[in-house]
C-alpha cells in the first residue's frame, strides 16, 4: 500500500497538469516553461562547477520562459495549423521561419533580463546565434519531426518540454562559454 501513494501523487499531479492545460493553456504553458528553463539553467550551472549560482542567469531564464517560451509556441502552432495540416510542411514552416526567428529572440531577451546593454546583448546574439541555430536545426529537426508525426496532440507539449529542458542545459552552456570569451555578462 505504502509504494502506491508515489504512483498515485504523480496520478494526480498529471491529471492536473492535463486539466491546467486544456482549461488555461497559455498560463501553464508559461509557467511551465518558466520552470523548466530555469531548472534547465541551473543544472547547466552545476555541471559547470560553479560555486555561486549565477542569479541573474537563473531570472533571465525564468523570465524568458514565463513571458516568450510558453506564450509564443502556443499561439505559433495554433494559428498554423490553422493553415498547414501535414506534419512534414508543418515541421519545414517551423525550422525555417520559427526556429529562426525565436532563437534571434531567445538569445536577445536572456542577454537583455541579465541586465546587458542593447549593443552587448546583440553581440552576444550576433555570435551565438549561428552555432545555436545549426545545432538546433541538426539536434532536435528529427525529435521535432517525432513529435509532430507520431506524439498525440495532447501529449506534445509535455515531449517539447523534455526537449526544452535539455535545450535550456545547451543554452546556458553555449552562453556561458561565450561569455567567457566575451566578457559580457551570461
Amino acid at each position: 500500500m505504502a509504494l502506491s501513494k508515489p504512483k498515485n501523487l504523480i496520478l494526480q499531479l498529471t491529471s492536473a497538469y492535463f486539466e491546467r492545460l486544456y482549461t488555461s493553456p497559455v498560463k501553464t504553458k508559461a509557467i511551465t516553461s518558466c520552470i523548466i528553463a530555469t531548472l534547465g539553467n541551473f543544472l547547466s550551472q552545476k555541471i559547470s562547477g560553479v560555486k555561486h549560482l549565477n542569479e541573474d542567469s537563473l531570472l533571465a531564464f525564468a523570465l524568458f520562459g514565463l513571458i516568450f517560451g510558453g506564450p509564443l509556441p502556443h499561439y505559433f502552432y495554433t494559428y498554423i495549423q490553422l493553415f498547414v495540416r501535414n506534419p512534414l510542411m508543418l515541421l519545414l514552416v517551423e525550422r525555417c521561419l520559427y526556429t529562426p526567428c525565436y532563437q534571434a529572440l531567445a538569445l536577445y531577451m536572456l542577454s537583455l533580463f541579465e541586465g546587458n546593454t542593447h549593443k552587448d546583448a546583440c553581440k552576444q546574439m550576433k555570435s551565438l546565434y549561428w552555432p545555436v541555430i545549426i545545432a538546433n536545426l541538426k539536434y532536435l529537426t528529427l525529435l521535432q519531426f517525432i513529435n509532430l508525426k507520431y506524439v498525440p496532440p495532447i501529449l506534445r507539449v509535455l515531449v517539447v518540454n523534455l526537449i526544452g529542458f535539455f535545450w535550456a542545459i545547451y543554452l546556458a552552456q553555449q552562453r556561458s562559454k561565450q561569455s567567457k570569451i566575451t566578457g559580457i555578462k551570461k
